[in-house]
């Protein structure tokens, strides 16, 4: 019989299983369980505490949507801060932007990194560019402490709001961002599925609101391995309009992508009507 992976989603109701030839790794950090399998149609998997993370087959998704709207949002994106984002793969789109001068990454588990490394070269290839730095701290001081107007763009790749993550999903945090962003820069965090978590989405446009961003925006797109295989990232701009970017640029982009391009981005600020009725009474 062939072994198997299951992720059970108990608020949803749903599971989504692998089928695995092996399992590669297991270990118990101080932060959280990490476990890499070989899967028999996937590729590679991680998994944190029990849910998916990431796959061979299919992360360009999550990781191009993470990183090329909010960068083609932004008038010209120099200085970037990606908390979360352990296994790289963010990083690595955000160097494809020549634009791009300094991309620091801030992830309290040094250890999700340093088996992408080993398991996940390819989502690492960028991890020695002279524009980019590591740093195995926790975040949510790290941005606390972040001198004011600092940075271009701040991107949240964070897992689920529990455990570690929890306190990125707060107000508090989206002040501190907002003041380390320069004016016209942009927040842009996951912001999990639309179908199963709406609450979620919710709180997240009326923190961001609350804490003085101009302008929210959600990009919708599929992921394969989330629960409902619909994902999603929520923008907040600082005075400037995040459902505007620069189109002909993203159109005429320099380097290859797999899933973003710009009809993809116009089409992923659209709204479903549920999610419009949803957040009707936040304006």
């Amino acid at each position: 019989m062939q072994d198997s992976f299951i992720e059970r989603n108990k608020e949803g109701g749903i599971g989504f299983s692998f089928d695995v030839k092996a399992k590669l790794h297991a270990e118990q950090t101080p932060y959280q369980s990490i476990e890499i399998y070989e899967t028999t149609k996937f590729g590679r998997l991680m998994v944190i505490d029990g849910c998916i993370m990431l796959t061979d087959r299919d992360n360009f998704l999550y990781h191009e949507m993470m990183s090329h709207p909010v960068l083609f949002t932004h008038d010209a994106p120099k200085d970037v801060l990606i908390i979360g984002g352990g296994d790289c793969g963010t990083m690595k789109e955000v160097l494809k932007h020549d634009s791009v001068t300094r991309v620091e990454q801030v992830d309290i588990d040094e250890r999700v990194t340093r088996l992408s490394e080993e398991y996940f070269p390819d989502l690492c290839a960028s991890n020695d560019d002279p524009r980019a730095s590591l740093h195995f701290v926790d975040g949510i001081k790290w941005i606390k402490d972040a001198t004011p107007e600092s940075y271009d763009i701040i991107i949240i790749d964070s897992t689920d709001p529990v455990g570690p993550a929890e306190g990125l999903f707060t107000a508090p945090f989206y002040r501190d961002c907002y003041r380390a962003l320069r004016k016209g820069g942009i927040i842009v965090q996951q912001s999990e599925s639309p179908l199963l978590h709406m609450y979620i989405l919710e709180a997240m446009h009326r923190d961001l609101k609350a804490s003085d961003f101009s302008s929210v925006a959600t990009v919708f797109f599929p992921q394969t391995v989330y629960p409902s295989g619909w994902w999603s990232a929520t923008m907040g701009g600082k005075g400037r309009n995040v459902r505007s970017y620069r189109e002909s640029d993203a159109r005429g982009k320099s380097f290859a992508t797999r899933y973003y391009n710009a009809d993809i981005h116009r089409g992923a600020l659209a709204m479903p009507e549920f999610f419009r009725e949803r957040l009707a009474g936040q304006d």
